[in-house]
């Protein structure tokens, strides 16, 4: 899908046909759609507003538009309404706690505001719906984390911790795979890592720039551990494959720390709050492929 936009004075003042590109059932993704995302994009992640950067982010920004719209569709089938308790929450986190501020940002930017609350709000009821049909998977099992704390403190082990940020793609077929592997690497060697999950990623942390923050090492599987102790700072990862996502990850820094008493409750949170992260990621992505294979997506240019 390559279709093109063209600026007239100001870069965000884009002279488009609203064409019909892609139809989801009875959604529809128009030419608008996606000239509005990339620049939404583009301003949220501060990046320059011009041509060069418009077309690194039309596949991305197609892809993003069609999981909205799936999700969409699926969330119709439930009576899950509007929290605006947490969307003004997210707001404030992405705002400095000005949100009047960066409502007036977008509107000076020519860009569709409520479009982007109804993102909001579609990914946040999206959330609930993940947690209601896979609440009993989600649970954590508190005596595990409990015992997994226990045998740190009786141990006296070191703690490693891992600053990471991540790169997800869609994993379509091996040969496309194989392509887009050898492009974002490309990409990483050519414009560095921070700018090719802007360009690439499909994760929601491709906002900021794919940033995970700090992870305990007790909270991920060996084989991530494993990668993570041969990498070394600023490295980046092989590839790593995740049922339908391909994930390169880059190891920030690395820290220990021991253990304290004082130190349990924290890290209690943090293993729960980690661990629930990543249940509710795989069964989202899980049934969001599921449902992107029985729905009718017709792309018309």
């Amino acid at each position: 899908l390559v279709f093109s936009i063209y600026f007239f004075t100001h870069p965000t003042h884009a002279i488009v046909n609203n064409n019909i590109i892609v139809k989801i059932d009875k959604k529809l993704i128009t030419s608008y759609d996606i000239k509005n995302k990339i620049i939404t994009n583009l301003f949220l992640t501060k990046r320059e507003i011009n041509q060069k950067n418009i077309n690194q982010l039309k596949r991305k920004s197609l892809e993003e538009l069609i999981q909205i719209k799936i999700k969409e569709i699926e969330l119709e089938k439930f009576n899950i309404k509007k929290d605006d308790l947490k969307i003004n929450a997210y707001l404030n986190s992405i705002s400095n706690k000005d949100i009047m501020g960066f409502k007036n940002m977008f509107v000076q930017n020519n860009l569709d505001y409520q479009r982007f609350i109804n993102e909001i709000d579609t990914k946040i009821r999206w959330r609930e719906l993940i947690y209601k049909i896979f609440s009993k998977k989600i649970e954590i099992n508190l005596d595990d984390i409990d015992l997994e704390i226990q045998n740190l403190i009786q141990t006296n082990k070191n703690l490693v911790e891992y600053n990471l940020s991540e790169l997800e793609i869609l994993s379509t077929n091996k040969n496309l795979d194989v392509q887009k592997i050898t492009q974002i690497k490309n990409e990483i060697e050519l414009n560095g890592f921070e700018d090719s999950v802007v360009k690439y990623s499909i994760s929601s942390t491709a906002n900021n720039k794919g940033n995970l923050g700090w992870i305990n090492s007790n909270s991920l599987n060996n084989d991530l551990i494993f990668t993570l102790k041969n990498l070394k700072e600023g490295e980046v990862s092989d590839p790593i494959q995740k049922q339908d996502r391909i994930v390169f990850f880059k190891l920030n820094k690395t820290r220990n720390s021991s253990l304290k008493e004082s130190d349990i409750d924290s890290l209690r949170l943090k293993l729960i709050d980690q661990k629930k992260n990543e249940l509710f990621k795989l069964y989202s992505n899980s049934y969001l492929s599921q449902l992107r294979n029985s729905t009718y997506i017709e792309y018309l240019k």
